[in-house]
Protein backbone atom coordinates (compact mmCIF):
# COMPACT_ATOMS: atom_id res chain seq x y z
CA UNK A 1 0.00 0.00 0.00
CA UNK A 2 2.90 2.74 0.93
CA UNK A 3 4.66 1.99 -2.54
CA UNK A 4 1.18 2.41 -4.11
CA UNK A 5 1.01 5.78 -2.38
CA UNK A 6 4.42 6.53 -3.25
CA UNK A 7 3.68 5.76 -7.25
CA UNK A 8 0.67 8.11 -7.50
CA UNK A 9 1.35 11.00 -9.47
CA UNK A 10 -0.77 13.24 -11.64
CA UNK A 11 -3.59 11.30 -12.10
CA UNK A 12 -5.62 12.22 -9.72
CA UNK A 13 -4.99 16.25 -10.60
CA UNK A 14 -6.43 15.23 -14.24
CA UNK A 15 -9.82 13.28 -12.87
CA UNK A 16 -10.19 16.32 -10.24
CA UNK A 17 -9.69 18.92 -13.55
CA UNK A 18 -12.55 16.92 -15.64
CA UNK A 19 -14.85 16.21 -12.34
CA UNK A 20 -15.39 19.97 -12.17
CA UNK A 21 -19.18 21.18 -11.84
CA UNK A 22 -19.83 21.36 -15.46
CA UNK A 23 -19.85 17.21 -15.08
CA UNK A 24 -21.84 17.74 -12.24
CA UNK A 25 -24.50 19.58 -13.94
CA UNK A 26 -24.09 17.59 -17.23
CA UNK A 27 -24.40 14.13 -15.85
CA UNK A 28 -27.16 15.56 -13.57
CA UNK A 29 -29.35 16.24 -16.59
CA UNK A 30 -28.32 13.28 -17.79
CA UNK A 31 -29.99 11.21 -15.25
CA UNK A 32 -32.79 13.55 -14.92
CA UNK A 33 -33.40 13.28 -18.94
CA UNK A 34 -32.95 9.95 -19.93
CA UNK A 35 -32.20 7.54 -16.47
CA UNK A 36 -29.70 5.05 -17.19
CA UNK A 37 -29.58 5.23 -20.52
CA UNK A 38 -26.42 7.45 -21.50
CA UNK A 39 -24.62 5.44 -19.44
CA UNK A 40 -22.22 4.23 -22.54
CA UNK A 41 -21.57 7.96 -23.61
CA UNK A 42 -19.71 8.26 -19.97
CA UNK A 43 -18.05 4.38 -20.62
CA UNK A 44 -16.60 5.69 -23.86
CA UNK A 45 -15.61 8.91 -22.39
CA UNK A 46 -13.61 6.99 -20.06
CA UNK A 47 -12.25 5.15 -22.42
CA UNK A 48 -11.25 7.72 -24.62
CA UNK A 49 -9.51 10.02 -22.12
CA UNK A 50 -7.04 7.13 -21.11
CA UNK A 51 -6.41 6.31 -24.19
CA UNK A 52 -5.20 10.25 -25.14
CA UNK A 53 -3.85 11.14 -21.59
CA UNK A 54 -1.70 8.12 -22.04
CA UNK A 55 -0.48 9.46 -24.68
CA UNK A 56 -0.08 12.88 -23.04
CA UNK A 57 2.08 11.55 -20.18
CA UNK A 58 4.02 9.22 -22.66
CA UNK A 59 4.97 12.26 -24.22
CA UNK A 60 5.73 14.06 -20.83
CA UNK A 61 7.98 11.46 -19.63
CA UNK A 62 10.04 10.56 -22.29
CA UNK A 63 10.81 13.74 -23.65
CA UNK A 64 10.67 15.75 -20.22
CA UNK A 65 8.28 18.47 -21.90
CA UNK A 66 4.84 19.63 -22.06
CA UNK A 67 2.67 19.38 -25.21
CA UNK A 68 2.43 23.13 -25.78
CA UNK A 69 6.21 23.27 -25.71
CA UNK A 70 6.50 20.46 -28.31
CA UNK A 71 3.81 21.59 -30.33
CA UNK A 72 5.74 25.24 -30.49
CA UNK A 73 9.18 23.42 -31.31
CA UNK A 74 8.39 20.88 -33.79
CA UNK A 75 6.26 22.75 -36.02
CA UNK A 76 8.81 24.84 -38.62
CA UNK A 77 6.24 26.75 -40.70
CA UNK A 78 6.45 30.34 -39.01
CA UNK A 79 3.09 31.32 -39.95
CA UNK A 80 1.23 27.82 -39.26
CA UNK A 81 2.93 28.10 -35.78
CA UNK A 82 1.94 31.69 -34.94
CA UNK A 83 -1.55 30.67 -35.69
CA UNK A 84 -1.85 27.56 -33.66
CA UNK A 85 0.08 28.69 -30.62
CA UNK A 86 -2.69 31.70 -30.86
CA UNK A 87 -5.57 29.26 -31.17
CA UNK A 88 -3.67 27.38 -28.00
CA UNK A 89 -3.41 30.88 -26.00
CA UNK A 90 -7.11 31.72 -26.74
CA UNK A 91 -8.45 28.69 -26.33
CA UNK A 92 -7.01 27.23 -23.48
CA UNK A 93 -6.51 30.63 -21.45
CA UNK A 94 -9.57 32.43 -22.49
CA UNK A 95 -11.90 29.18 -21.96
CA UNK A 96 -10.50 28.28 -18.70
CA UNK A 97 -10.92 31.61 -17.54
CA UNK A 98 -14.90 30.89 -18.14
CA UNK A 99 -14.56 27.32 -16.89
CA UNK A 100 -12.83 29.16 -13.80
CA UNK A 101 -16.07 30.82 -13.10
CA UNK A 102 -17.81 27.53 -13.37
CA UNK A 103 -15.88 25.92 -10.63
CA UNK A 104 -15.61 28.53 -8.35
CA UNK A 105 -19.80 28.62 -8.52
CA UNK A 106 -19.91 25.27 -8.10
CA UNK A 107 -18.16 25.05 -5.25
CA UNK A 108 -20.51 28.04 -3.98
CA UNK A 109 -23.18 25.72 -4.52
CA UNK A 110 -22.07 23.66 -2.45
CA UNK A 111 -21.74 25.86 0.77
CA UNK A 112 -24.96 27.89 0.21
CA UNK A 113 -27.04 24.51 -0.03
CA UNK A 114 -25.11 23.95 3.38
CA UNK A 115 -25.35 28.07 4.60
CA UNK A 116 -27.12 29.82 2.52
CA UNK A 117 -26.73 32.93 0.32
CA UNK A 118 -24.41 35.61 2.00
CA UNK A 119 -23.72 38.24 -0.08
CA UNK A 120 -22.30 41.75 0.59
CA UNK A 121 -23.22 45.02 -1.47
CA UNK A 122 -19.87 46.95 -3.39
CA UNK A 123 -21.21 49.84 -4.89
CA UNK A 124 -23.57 48.26 -7.41
CA UNK A 125 -22.47 45.27 -7.44
CA UNK A 126 -23.85 42.00 -5.23
CA UNK A 127 -20.43 40.15 -4.32
CA UNK A 128 -20.99 36.62 -3.53
CA UNK A 129 -19.07 35.72 0.45
CA UNK A 130 -18.16 32.64 -0.67
CA UNK A 131 -16.83 32.79 -4.13
CA UNK A 132 -14.37 35.32 -2.78
CA UNK A 133 -13.51 32.50 -0.03
CA UNK A 134 -13.22 29.45 -2.26
CA UNK A 135 -10.55 32.20 -4.69
CA UNK A 136 -8.58 32.87 -1.94
CA UNK A 137 -7.93 29.37 -0.86
CA UNK A 138 -7.15 28.04 -4.39
CA UNK A 139 -4.59 31.12 -4.62
CA UNK A 140 -3.44 29.89 -1.33
CA UNK A 141 -3.07 26.31 -2.16
CA UNK A 142 -1.61 27.54 -5.97
CA UNK A 143 0.78 29.60 -4.02
CA UNK A 144 2.47 26.97 -1.95
CA UNK A 145 4.38 26.79 -5.27
CA UNK A 146 5.42 22.93 -4.33
CA UNK A 147 4.33 20.48 -7.37
CA UNK A 148 4.10 17.18 -4.17
CA UNK A 149 2.12 19.53 -1.67
CA UNK A 150 0.02 20.58 -4.02
CA UNK A 151 -1.03 16.73 -5.39
CA UNK A 152 -1.46 15.55 -2.07
CA UNK A 153 -3.98 18.26 -1.61
CA UNK A 154 -5.76 17.25 -4.67
CA UNK A 155 -5.56 13.31 -3.72
CA UNK A 156 -7.14 14.10 -0.87
CA UNK A 157 -9.93 16.35 -2.22
CA UNK A 158 -10.80 13.65 -4.95
CA UNK A 159 -11.22 10.80 -2.44
CA UNK A 160 -13.83 13.15 -0.41
CA UNK A 161 -15.70 14.12 -3.54
CA UNK A 162 -15.51 10.36 -4.85
CA UNK A 163 -16.49 9.07 -1.17
CA UNK A 164 -19.30 11.78 -1.16
CA UNK A 165 -20.66 10.69 -5.04
CA UNK A 166 -20.64 7.10 -4.30
CA UNK A 167 -22.40 7.08 -0.87
CA UNK A 168 -25.10 9.30 -2.68
CA UNK A 169 -25.83 6.91 -5.41
CA UNK A 170 -25.32 3.80 -3.26
CA UNK A 171 -28.45 5.72 -1.03
CA UNK A 172 -30.65 5.87 -4.15
CA UNK A 173 -31.10 1.91 -4.24
CA UNK A 174 -29.69 1.43 -8.17
CA UNK A 175 -31.50 -1.43 -9.89
CA UNK A 176 -28.17 -3.19 -11.25
CA UNK A 177 -29.73 -4.71 -14.55
CA UNK A 178 -30.64 -1.48 -15.69
CA UNK A 179 -27.45 0.38 -14.99
CA UNK A 180 -25.77 -2.89 -17.01
CA UNK A 181 -28.21 -1.97 -20.13
CA UNK A 182 -27.23 1.64 -19.86
CA UNK A 183 -23.46 0.91 -20.06
CA UNK A 184 -23.66 -1.24 -23.13
CA UNK A 185 -26.95 -0.70 -24.43
CA UNK A 186 -25.70 2.27 -26.67
CA UNK A 187 -29.26 3.98 -27.12
CA UNK A 188 -29.22 7.49 -28.14
CA UNK A 189 -33.10 8.29 -27.03
CA UNK A 190 -34.41 11.51 -28.76
CA UNK A 191 -33.34 14.59 -27.87
CA UNK A 192 -30.28 13.33 -26.40
CA UNK A 193 -27.76 14.35 -29.10
CA UNK A 194 -26.80 17.49 -27.07
CA UNK A 195 -25.94 15.73 -23.78
CA UNK A 196 -24.06 12.98 -25.09
CA UNK A 197 -21.61 15.27 -26.46
CA UNK A 198 -21.69 17.38 -22.73
CA UNK A 199 -20.85 14.11 -21.04
CA UNK A 200 -17.97 13.56 -24.10
CA UNK A 201 -16.88 17.38 -23.55
CA UNK A 202 -16.73 17.47 -20.05
CA UNK A 203 -14.60 14.16 -19.72
CA UNK A 204 -12.04 14.22 -22.69
CA UNK A 205 -11.08 17.64 -21.19
CA UNK A 206 -8.20 19.00 -23.92
CA UNK A 207 -6.62 21.16 -21.49
CA UNK A 208 -5.80 18.04 -19.24
CA UNK A 209 -3.95 16.85 -22.32
CA UNK A 210 -1.57 20.04 -21.69
CA UNK A 211 -1.57 19.92 -18.21
CA UNK A 212 -0.83 15.99 -18.05
CA UNK A 213 1.71 16.38 -20.40
CA UNK A 214 3.48 18.73 -17.76
CA UNK A 215 3.03 17.43 -14.95
CA UNK A 216 4.24 13.90 -15.23
CA UNK A 217 7.98 15.31 -15.78
CA UNK A 218 7.80 16.80 -12.22
CA UNK A 219 6.86 13.54 -11.07
CA UNK A 220 8.58 11.07 -12.97
CA UNK A 221 12.14 11.19 -15.60
CA UNK A 222 13.51 7.85 -16.31
CA UNK A 223 12.07 5.62 -18.98
CA UNK A 224 10.89 3.15 -16.85
CA UNK A 225 8.88 5.17 -14.82
CA UNK A 226 6.49 4.99 -17.97
CA UNK A 227 4.66 1.67 -16.64
CA UNK A 228 3.63 3.85 -13.44
CA UNK A 229 2.79 6.71 -15.09
CA UNK A 230 0.32 4.33 -17.43
CA UNK A 231 -1.16 2.92 -13.84
CA UNK A 232 -1.32 6.52 -12.77
CA UNK A 233 -3.49 7.46 -15.37
CA UNK A 234 -5.86 4.73 -15.73
CA UNK A 235 -7.14 3.80 -12.17
CA UNK A 236 -7.06 7.85 -11.74
CA UNK A 237 -9.85 8.36 -14.64
CA UNK A 238 -11.45 5.12 -14.19
CA UNK A 239 -11.81 6.57 -10.18
CA UNK A 240 -12.92 9.42 -11.94
CA UNK A 241 -15.43 7.59 -14.26
CA UNK A 242 -16.83 5.71 -12.15
CA UNK A 243 -18.01 9.12 -9.49
CA UNK A 244 -19.43 10.82 -13.07
CA UNK A 245 -21.71 7.60 -13.44
CA UNK A 246 -22.75 7.85 -9.85
CA UNK A 247 -23.84 11.41 -10.38
CA UNK A 248 -25.79 9.94 -13.22
CA UNK A 249 -27.14 6.96 -11.75
CA UNK A 250 -28.26 9.56 -8.61
CA UNK A 251 -29.95 12.08 -10.75
CA UNK A 252 -31.94 9.14 -12.12
CA UNK A 253 -33.55 7.93 -9.23
CA UNK A 254 -35.60 11.94 -8.95
CA UNK A 255 -39.11 11.73 -9.90
CA UNK A 256 -39.24 15.79 -11.11
CA UNK A 257 -38.39 16.66 -14.47
CA UNK A 258 -37.48 20.23 -13.02
CA UNK A 259 -34.04 19.73 -12.06
CA UNK A 260 -32.02 21.95 -14.33
CA UNK A 261 -28.47 22.32 -12.31
CA UNK A 262 -26.62 20.26 -9.46
CA UNK A 263 -28.00 22.29 -6.74
CA UNK A 264 -31.31 21.64 -7.98
CA UNK A 265 -29.89 17.44 -7.50
CA UNK A 266 -28.88 17.80 -3.67
CA UNK A 267 -32.32 19.24 -3.24
CA UNK A 268 -34.13 17.06 -4.80
CA UNK A 269 -32.67 14.19 -3.47
CA UNK A 270 -33.24 15.57 0.16
CA UNK A 271 -37.36 15.02 0.21
CA UNK A 272 -36.37 10.83 -1.68
CA UNK A 273 -33.68 10.21 0.75
CA UNK A 274 -33.25 12.68 3.85
CA UNK A 275 -31.07 15.23 4.53
CA UNK A 276 -27.66 13.27 4.48
CA UNK A 277 -27.87 13.12 0.55
CA UNK A 278 -28.34 16.77 0.89
CA UNK A 279 -24.77 16.95 2.97
CA UNK A 280 -22.94 14.40 0.60
CA UNK A 281 -23.43 15.89 -2.57
CA UNK A 282 -22.65 19.38 -0.89
CA UNK A 283 -19.39 18.08 0.15
CA UNK A 284 -19.24 16.67 -3.50
CA UNK A 285 -20.13 20.18 -5.22
CA UNK A 286 -17.58 21.97 -3.14
CA UNK A 287 -14.71 19.98 -3.47
CA UNK A 288 -15.21 19.23 -7.47
CA UNK A 289 -15.35 22.78 -7.51
CA UNK A 290 -12.45 23.90 -5.89
CA UNK A 291 -10.02 21.04 -7.25
CA UNK A 292 -10.99 22.60 -10.26
CA UNK A 293 -10.76 25.80 -9.63
CA UNK A 294 -6.72 24.85 -8.55
CA UNK A 295 -6.19 22.78 -12.35
CA UNK A 296 -8.02 25.62 -14.37
CA UNK A 297 -4.94 27.92 -13.86
CA UNK A 298 -2.14 25.48 -13.69
CA UNK A 299 -3.23 24.28 -17.20
CA UNK A 300 -3.65 27.59 -18.48
CA UNK A 301 -0.29 28.53 -17.33
CA UNK A 302 1.78 25.21 -18.27
CA UNK A 303 -0.21 26.10 -21.53
CA UNK A 304 0.50 29.61 -22.03
CA UNK A 305 4.02 29.09 -20.74
CA UNK A 306 4.93 26.14 -23.00
CA UNK A 307 3.59 28.53 -25.83
CA UNK A 308 5.78 31.36 -25.38
CA UNK A 309 8.69 29.52 -23.92
CA UNK A 310 8.74 30.94 -20.89
CA UNK A 311 9.84 29.29 -17.60
CA UNK A 312 7.23 26.27 -16.59
CA UNK A 313 8.52 26.44 -13.17
CA UNK A 314 5.60 27.01 -10.57
CA UNK A 315 7.81 29.91 -9.02
CA UNK A 316 8.28 31.43 -12.05
CA UNK A 317 6.68 34.96 -12.32
CA UNK A 318 5.58 34.50 -15.57
CA UNK A 319 3.91 31.53 -14.80
CA UNK A 320 2.00 32.79 -11.61
CA UNK A 321 0.88 35.85 -13.42
CA UNK A 322 -0.96 33.38 -15.79
CA UNK A 323 -2.53 31.42 -13.40
CA UNK A 324 -3.34 34.56 -11.31
CA UNK A 325 -4.79 36.62 -13.83
CA UNK A 326 -7.36 32.78 -15.06
CA UNK A 327 -8.26 33.04 -11.13
CA UNK A 328 -9.20 36.63 -10.37
CA UNK A 329 -11.50 36.28 -14.01
CA UNK A 330 -12.98 33.16 -12.69
CA UNK A 331 -13.35 35.32 -9.12
CA UNK A 332 -14.77 39.02 -10.73
CA UNK A 333 -17.18 36.76 -12.92
CA UNK A 334 -18.36 34.19 -10.26
CA UNK A 335 -18.60 36.53 -7.41
CA UNK A 336 -20.72 38.72 -9.72
CA UNK A 337 -24.11 37.12 -10.57
CA UNK A 338 -22.99 35.86 -14.15
CA UNK A 339 -24.96 32.46 -14.55
CA UNK A 340 -22.26 30.20 -13.95
CA UNK A 341 -24.36 27.56 -16.24
CA UNK A 342 -23.93 29.91 -19.13
CA UNK A 343 -19.96 30.50 -18.73
CA UNK A 344 -19.97 26.42 -18.32
CA UNK A 345 -21.72 25.79 -21.21
CA UNK A 346 -19.36 28.71 -23.39
CA UNK A 347 -16.77 26.87 -21.76
CA UNK A 348 -17.77 23.60 -23.21
CA UNK A 349 -18.52 24.78 -27.09
CA UNK A 350 -14.95 26.31 -27.05
CA UNK A 351 -13.23 22.54 -25.29
CA UNK A 352 -15.90 20.61 -28.06
CA UNK A 353 -14.27 22.58 -30.81
CA UNK A 354 -11.03 22.56 -29.37
CA UNK A 355 -10.46 18.81 -29.05
CA UNK A 356 -10.20 17.75 -32.48
CA UNK A 357 -7.89 20.18 -32.96
CA UNK A 358 -5.60 19.33 -30.00
CA UNK A 359 -5.84 15.82 -30.65
CA UNK A 360 -5.16 15.78 -34.55
CA UNK A 361 -1.54 17.54 -33.14
CA UNK A 362 -1.21 14.99 -29.71
CA UNK A 363 -1.95 12.34 -32.16
CA UNK A 364 0.81 13.98 -34.99
CA UNK A 365 3.36 14.70 -31.99
CA UNK A 366 3.08 11.11 -30.97
CA UNK A 367 4.50 9.45 -34.27
CA UNK A 368 7.64 11.04 -34.24
CA UNK A 369 10.51 8.65 -34.36
CA UNK A 370 13.02 11.63 -33.54
CA UNK A 371 11.09 12.97 -30.42
CA UNK A 372 10.02 9.28 -28.87
CA UNK A 373 12.31 6.61 -30.61
CA UNK A 374 10.69 3.54 -29.64
CA UNK A 375 8.23 5.02 -27.96
CA UNK A 376 6.03 6.07 -30.57
CA UNK A 377 2.32 5.37 -30.99
CA UNK A 378 1.95 1.86 -32.40
CA UNK A 379 -0.31 1.21 -35.08
CA UNK A 380 -3.13 -0.18 -32.83
CA UNK A 381 -2.82 3.14 -31.00
CA UNK A 382 -3.06 5.12 -33.90
CA UNK A 383 -6.70 3.51 -35.08
CA UNK A 384 -7.67 3.62 -31.66
CA UNK A 385 -6.78 7.86 -31.52
CA UNK A 386 -7.99 8.63 -34.99
CA UNK A 387 -11.68 6.51 -34.49
CA UNK A 388 -11.63 8.18 -31.10
CA UNK A 389 -11.37 11.64 -33.08
CA UNK A 390 -13.65 10.87 -35.58
CA UNK A 391 -16.67 10.09 -33.32
CA UNK A 392 -15.65 13.54 -31.56
CA UNK A 393 -15.85 15.35 -34.61
CA UNK A 394 -19.30 13.21 -35.99
CA UNK A 395 -20.88 14.04 -32.46
CA UNK A 396 -19.49 17.47 -32.09
CA UNK A 397 -20.57 18.39 -36.32
CA UNK A 398 -24.13 16.57 -35.06
CA UNK A 399 -24.35 19.02 -32.16
CA UNK A 400 -24.11 21.69 -34.41
CA UNK A 401 -26.03 21.11 -36.68
CA UNK A 402 -28.95 20.32 -33.79
CA UNK A 403 -28.05 23.77 -32.76
CA UNK A 404 -28.75 25.56 -35.92
CA UNK A 405 -32.25 23.05 -36.34
CA UNK A 406 -30.22 21.78 -38.94
CA UNK A 407 -30.91 17.97 -37.91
Amino acid sequence: MKAWFKNIGPGPLVAAAFIGPGTVTVCTLAGVGFGYALLWAMLFSVFATIVLQEMSARLGVITQKGLSEVIRTEIKNPVLKTIVIVLMLSAIVVGNAAYEAGNISGGVLGLETLFGNPSVEIGVFDVNVFSLIIGLVAFLILTIGNYKTLERILVAMVMVMSVAFLVTAILTKPNLIEIFKGLFGFKMPKESVLTVVGLIGTTVVPYNLFLHAALVKEKWRAESDLKHARKDTIVAVVLGGVVSMCIIISASAIQTKTISNAADLALGLEPLFGSFSKYFMAIGLFSAGITSAITAPLAAAYVASGCLGWSTNLKSKTFKGVWLFVLVLGVVFSSLGIKSIELIKFAQVANGLLLPVVAVFLIWVMNKSELLGKYKNSLLQNIVGIVILLVAIFLGLKSVLKVFNVL
